[in-house]
């Protein structure tokens, strides 16, 4: 029988289609064609991006330009926000409307085209995690700007549009209404109960072990109650942290760690898998705060959105979390597929 599931954080309900279940072999997958041909994000090739807001050249940050860097940061070359202007906030009538003011940033994580950030070494990871840190931290210091989102389009059916590994940030002048309604969803139990939702879902979730993916001393992956999608994760600190600003350098190798086995253990189920790699954390300027917690949530595509999940609000996932958290834990990291873009079908 089909089962209604709400999301403790958004109440979002969401729909387990049981009888649909399947194992990860039965998802359709399709390899895309390599398309080849000129890369802007390899190494030769930097003067034709913009130029770099920062690089990592030899564990050391810098901008030169030089071809010898390991992880590199540019403005996108299309934005969907310019950095330079005023917000013009204005009214017409009932709306609001205000300039496009942002920065939308590209950091390209490896020099290799053809790598796979998950597969090299802790240490390249951990610098790529560094990058986010201070990337976050050095926009915070603009007062236009509320919120900023890094991300990771991974597959042309997750949204990639370069097959180059690299991650994207946008800050925004607002807190986008998916952030604000964690934040609402958060603090209301927070209200009722003095402890942080997050953590009481980590604590749960380590007693009842049957959602669980991986740990390890400092951070945990599990397969969220009521999932979007089939095999959709969550990265959290074991620890109470509210932003991913704060996060120190001695923590950044066990959540590389734990991230990189999450989706090695994803791609040994569903080789290729397209996925979008997300940071929540709290907004830029509100400080520590008791009733958020910050995470990566891991959201593969292999599902469809249609007019019923448009039209209600609802997901239909035919995966119950429960038996994805099983073919993870089971899955082999050190095996996984060619790591080749795919698209999903049907």
């Amino acid at each position: 029988m089909p089962e209604l599931r709400k999301d403790p954080v958004l109440g979002r309900w969401i729909i387990i289609a049981k009888e649909r279940r399947k194992r990860p072999t039965d998802f359709i997958v399709e390899k895309s064609e390599v398309r080849g041909g000129f890369c802007p994000l390899c190494p030769g090739n930097e003067q034709f991006t913009p130029s770099e807001v920062m690089a990592i050249r030899g564990g050391v940050e810098s901008t030169t330009n030089a071809p010898d860097w390991q992880v590199r940061v540019v403005p996108n070359k299309y934005p969907a926000l310019i950095i330079e202007g005023d917000l013009g906030k204005e009214a017409e009538g009932l709306y609001d409307r205000m300039n496009g003011i942002g920065a939308h940033e590209v950091i390209i994580e490896c020099p290799g085209h053809h790598d796979i950030l998950w597969r090299l070494p802790t240490q390249h990871i951990v610098l790529t995690l560094k990058v986010f840190r201070d990337r976050l931290i050095d926009l915070q210091r603009d007062p236009r700007f509320r919120y900023v989102m890094v991300f990771k389009n991974s597959g042309k059916a997750a949204g990639a549009s370069l097959e180059h590994s690299h991650s994207q940030l946008i800050a925004l002048p607002v807190v986008p209404r998916m952030i604000v309604s964690e934040l609402e969803g958060a603090l209301s139990y927070f209200r009722y109960k003095d402890r942080c939702l997050f953590c009481d879902i980590i604590r749960q979730e380590m007693q009842q072990e049957i959602r669980i993916v991986c740990q390890n001393d400092h951070f945990v992956a599990i397969s969220p109650f009521a999932p979007r999608t089939p095999f959709e994760m969550w990265v959290l600190p074991k620890a109470h942290a509210s932003g991913f600003c704060t996060t120190p350098d001695t923590a950044l190798p066990a959540l590389a760690e734990i991230i990189a086995e999450s989706l090695l253990r994803l791609d040994a189920c569903i080789p290729g898998v397209p996925y979008n790699f997300v940071l929540h954390t709290r907004p830029l300027h509100a400080g520590s705060l008791e009733h958020y917690h910050w995470h990566f949530e891991i959201v593969p595509k292999l599902t469809s959105i249609a007019g019923f999940e448009w039209g209600s609000g609802f997901y239909i996932n035919p995966m119950p979390p429960e038996e994805a958290a099983h073919f993870l834990r089971e899955a082999d990291p050190s095996a996984g597929g060619s790591g080749e873009e795919i698209v999903t079908g049907g």
